[in-house]
This record gives structure tokens, sequence and C-alpha cells, in this order.
């Protein structure tokens, strides 16, 4: 790269940019963390005042920091953001704007993976969301004309000269590329954005000096994404225990992010290194002995010996808490003879050149972020970042070796609902609005289907807060799927295990039944039986009549007690008085989404209680310990009234 194509001023650049390749900008950018913001924000900021430019963005997961409305939950956000995230963090603003419906005239955005539930209502977003699997990004990119890929970098100076890391999203760069020549198109400009923070990665992400036209390494830059690190409840550790059941020692794990897939991690770590309790804790949740049955058939009830090797998606920091656990350590080798070998137990222990953990993207904390950053310097070929191509599927020259070392694969992922004969909904409602997208989750359940012992599993709280209260999260039938049912595997919720894979649609009905709430299950079968899917003789078992929350929580209250399910497993970002309001705050939001719920806030309120310890501190902490106005005062008396309320 010579030295004249290299910038340290954004603006700089991004004029430049915009003179060489005119009035249209059709830009491809890294979902994530791999998006350069203070770029894109240069750009865009081009396009407002420039109104006879376009620009045609195609990206997804536009990272923002929580937008918190006004009221308590500004009051307890506002602070904890700016300190979380730093006050110099920068959100892309073109996301901002299309969250708000302000985007200009000559800006579109097009994401194939939105922020959860953020964009629900941008009626821009929603009708540029652009449906596709994660492997077909790249091939669909192509027919798009990019003329610019812009992508947040790690650099390091050589002997050999400028190297280049694609970090944290060799994802889809590489594949769509490669796939541009191929088609004898035009390579797009490319730009990279040097951060000086981002873990350098070497293997698959590492590229050659003369793999940009453009680098911009500006003399400071914003502070990385980080994910804050939430609670997990009992509910969630519940649904944590069934499933950690399932993963078979020396098998292949893919977890996605969340609390439930902080919940499995956890749990995955007291099967290893607390194995009694683990048992102990999973025997009270299932006597009457499912999930052990499978266990015994499919998974395991015994520590990790051989342990688990990681090919998923996205690398985030229950990988990280596996691999310091003990637990991710298979190692694999990108070589056939090599990993047959290792399959038979025949290689020996000191050949180089294994990874336990292979990914197309991470996001996470910055812990995991240091992680990273220690484990590639100390063990370079531990953690692979590579081409979702390679990750998300098993077709291509990879396929023999891709299928040995995903051995004993278990890919779960997360669903919002499922049906009683097995569809699950996990991106959208049936409405047609999208929530969040489907990502690689159908890559993984196709991919379970084709290894021999592959299996998707699909996590999923039985139950949500609604409008009108309580709803099941199972149905009998939804507008709108994700996984067909013929596709139907595995589903897991804070009730048991529903294994439906080769089953008839009455024997999936009732696989299904066994893990749904009790206040739900006879509505739900009678609706089965009216459209003459359940025999009319069925009748429902008692032992599912006790699946209900409080029954789950005294199952584990003993567990709970011990300190072996805690809130925040892996450690808090909140301060003590932080985590004691999150439940407090939570107990008024829920409170507020249903005309009951209301009701019950109203006649609390007349009623708060007595004070507790800690309470001034909460009311400092929320800028509440002195009220004038009437909001105000409407608001210290509900933080009053949720706090004492929680110290009950």
């Amino acid at each position: 790269m010579l030295p004249e194509q290299r910038f340290t001023d954004t603006d700089a650049c991004a004029q430049l940019i915009v003179e060489r390749l005119g009035a249209d900008l059709r830009i491809a950018a890294p979902l994530g963390l791999g998006k350069p913001h203070d770029l894109l924000n240069a750009l865009y900021a081009l396009m407002q005042a420039d109104t006879w430019r376009s620009m045609t963005l195609y990206t997804a997961l536009s990272l923002t920091r929580p937008q918190p409305k006004p009221g308590l939950e500004e009051r307890f956000l506002g602070p904890f953001l700016e300190r979380h995230f730093g006050a110099d963090y920068v959100d892309p603003q073109y996301a901002l704007d299309q969250e708000h419906g302000k985007l200009p005239p000559n800006v579109a955005v097009h994401e194939f993976y939105m922020q959860s539930g953020v964009l629900l209502n941008s009626p821009s977003a929603q009708r540029n969301y652009i449906s596709q699997n994660y492997t077909h990004v790249a091939r669909d990119l192509v027919i798009q004309d990019i003329n610019l890929l812009v992508q947040l970098v790690a650099r390091h100076e050589t002997p050999g000269g400028v190297r280049y890391s694609l970090a944290c999203n060799p994802d889809l760069t590489l594949d769509f590329l490669d796939r541009v020549q191929a088609a004898g198109k035009a390579r797009p400009l490319c730009v990279a954005v040097v951060h000086p923070a981002l873990p350098y990665m070497g293997g698959h992400a590492e590229v050659p000096h003369d793999f940009f036209d453009l680098e911009l390494a500006p003399p400071t830059s914003p502070p990385l994404f980080a994910l804050p690190r939430l609670p997990v409840d009992i509910v969630e550790y519940a649904l944590g225990l069934h499933a950690s059941a399932l993963v078979k020692d020396g098998g292949c794990l893919q977890i996605g992010i969340g609390a439930l897939s902080d919940a499995l991690v956890k749990t995955l770590l007291l099967r290893h290194k607390d194995n009694i309790a683990w048992r102990q804790a999973l025997l009270a949740l299932d006597p009457g002995g499912a999930t052990h049955a499978l266990a015994g058939r499919i998974g395991g009830l015994a520590g990790f010996k051989t342990g688990l090797y990681g090919a998923s998606e996205m690398v985030m920091d229950g990988f990280m808490h596996l691999a310091k656990g003990g637990v991710l350590k298979r190692r694999s080798w990108d070589n056939l003879a090599l990993e047959r070998a290792a399959a038979a137990g025949r290689l020996p222990e000191d050949v180089p050149g294994g990874h336990y953990l292979r990914g197309g993207f991470f996001l996470g904390s910055r812990e995991l972020y240091d992680w990273l950053e220690v484990t590639a310097g100390s063990d370079p070929d531990a953690v692979d970042m590579t081409r979702i191509s390679n990750v998300n599927q098993l077709y291509g020259d990879h396929q023999p070796l891709a299928m040995l070392q995903r051995r004993g694969a278990r890919f779960f992922n997360t669903c919002m609902m499922t049906t009683l004969l097995g569809s699950a909904v996990s991106d959208g409602l049936e409405d047609g609005h999208v929530v969040s997208g489907v990502g690689g989750q159908y890559n993984f359940v196709a991919m379970a289907h084709e290894l021999p012992d592959g299996r998707s599993i699909l996590l999923m709280r039985a139950t949500r807060q609604g409008k009108h209260g309580v709803e099941t999260n199972v149905r009998w039938n939804y507008g709108h799927t994700t996984i067909p049912r013929h596709l139907r595997d595995m589903v897991v919720t804070e009730y048991g295990v529903a294994d439906l894979r080769g089953k008839s649609d009455s024997e999936c009905i009732e696989a299904m039944l066994a893990i749904s709430d009790a206040r739900f299950i006879d509505a739900l079968a009678a609706e089965a039986k009216s459209h003459g899917k359940l025999a009319a003789d069925f009748k429902i078992p008692k032992a599912w009549r006790r699946h209900h929350p409080d029954v789950l929580r005294e199952a584990l209250a003993k567990h709970v007690h011990k300190g072996m399910l805690p809130p925040f497993p892996f450690g808090s970002d909140f301060t003590e008085i932080e985590r004691r309001l999150l439940p407090a705050l939570d107990w008024v939001k829920s409170s507020s989404a249903s005309w009951k719920g209301r009701w019950s806030l109203l006649r609390a309120l007349l009623r708060p209680g007595q004070p507790d310890s800690g309470e001034a501190a909460a009311l400092e902490r929320m800028g509440l310990a002195s009220a004038k106005s009437l909001s105000d005062r409407l608001q210290r008396r509900m933080l009053q009234t949720a706090w004492r309320r929680q110290a009950m």
C-alpha cells in the first residue's frame, strides 16, 4: 500500500471516497463489531449535506447503545450506559435515524439481521429488510453492484511488511470478494479502518498488505462496543440444566448469545466441575427421569474428559468461560488424515496446529476481547476466525473434514415460539414485522439433520409476559415460521426436553405438551383434539400439572441458596445497588404491560410498605433523593414500592 493511500483524517478519507466513486455509493459493511462507525458517519454526513448523492448500505446488526424511555428506565440506564460504553463511544448515526424514522430519502439501509426488537417500529427498516440465510448473503451481495467495502481491522508491522487481520469479521468479506471475482465483476474499493483495541487474529483472518486499497488509522478511536452482562433467572437456569444434559463429551458445540446461553454455559461448567451438585439440581427438576433418559441416549451425565470443540458462527463470552473451565478443549485439524487419527484416538497430544474454537465473527464483553488477544499471542492455533461458508455449512470441498470435525454436534439456538407440531418462530411476527432475522439458525438446523449424530436444539421459555398477562409460547399454530415442522428436532423449555425427530404428529404434540406450562396445557390439548391431531381420549398426566414457575423455584431453592445458580454467573457490570434495582425495575415494567398488572401496581402504590435498608442509596442512585415535581414524586413512590416489594 502506497503512503498516499493512508489516512489519519476520517473526513478527508470520506471525501476522497465520494470523489473517487461518484454520486452513488453502494456500501457493504460487516455485521456487528466490524463496522467502522466514524467513517460511516462521515459518509452519511456527506449524503445529508449533498442530497444529489445517494448511499445504499448493506449490512446487519448495527450496534447502538440502548435508547432508554423517559422515567425510571432513563434514570437507571443513563448513568450506567455512559459508564459502561464511555462518554466517547460513537453510535452509527444512520442506525439512530432509521430507528426514529429520520433517514433522508437519498439513503437506504438494508439489513439481514437486526438488533432484536429495536427496529420493529421503523417503517424503512421493515421495508428494506432482506430475509437471507447467513450463508447466502455473500452470494446475494454480488448482484447489488457494491462499489465500496469498509471494515474495522487490526494492523501489525512485521519484518515482511504490514499485515492486516479481519479480526472480528472474516465471516462475509472473504466469501463476498471471492464471489465478485468469480462473477467477473469489478472489485469494490476496499477500505481498512484500523482500531488499536481490536484483537489481532491470525490464520484465516489474516490478509496481506495489498488486500485493501485505502487505510484509515485515526489518531484516536472510540471504544469497541461491549455487551453488558445481564442477569440469569431461575427459569433460564432450569432450562440450562435440562439442555446441559444433552451435550456429548467429545462433541461439537454451537451456542448463541443472551441469558439462555449464559445459563447453558454455567450449567455445563457445573456438570464438569461440581458434578454431584449438578446431578442433584437436574434430579430436582426431572424426578420422572425423562431428561436423564435422553442424556443416556444422546448426551451425558458425567464431566468432560475429552472436552468439546466449538464451531459457532458467533464467538462470545460463553466459549471463553468454557475454555477457561476446561470444557472447551478438543482440538481439530484442517487435515483429513490428522482429524481421522484424532477421532480414532491415535493422534499424539503434541501434534501442533489444532484449534478448539472456530467462528465467523466475535462479539461480547471487554473481557472476551482481552482473552482473544492474549490467546492469539500465547496459543495462536487455538481460535480460528474464518469465513462463514466454512462455519455454517457442510457443502463444498471441506465437507468430509467439516463433518468429522463436527462429530457429536449439538447446535443450540433460541426461538420465541414453537407450535405443537414442531415449527419454530424465531425472527418475526405473523403480521410480517421482523424482530431480528433468520441469521444462521436455519443453517445449523439443516446441518444437524445432515450430520450422522448431530442434533438441533432450540431453547425457549415456556411463557412470556404479554399485553393481557402471562401467555404461552407453545402455540397450536402461528402465521410465521422460521424453522418448518419437517425440520423439527429438539425443543427445550424450563420444564424439560421434547425430542421431536422422527415422531408422528400426535407424538410430537404430546412431547410438546409435556414441556408446556400447566396453565395452558388443557387449552392446547383441546385445540389439537378439535383438529383431529390428538386422540379424543388423551388425558394429561398428573406430572405435567406441576409445570408451574412456583414449582421450579421450590425445586431449585436449595441450590440457589447455596450460591450454585447466581444471578450473575460470570460477573456483573452493575454496582451492588444497581443489581438490587434491576428486579425492582423489572417488576414495575412487567406490571405496567397489562391492565391487570397496572391495577396491581396501583394497589401496591397505595400501600408501599415499610422502608428497607439500602433504600436511601437506591433513591440517590436514581436521582430521586429529593423529588419536587409531580412526575418525580410519582417515580419516587413507584421505586420505593418496587424496592420494598423485592425486599419482602
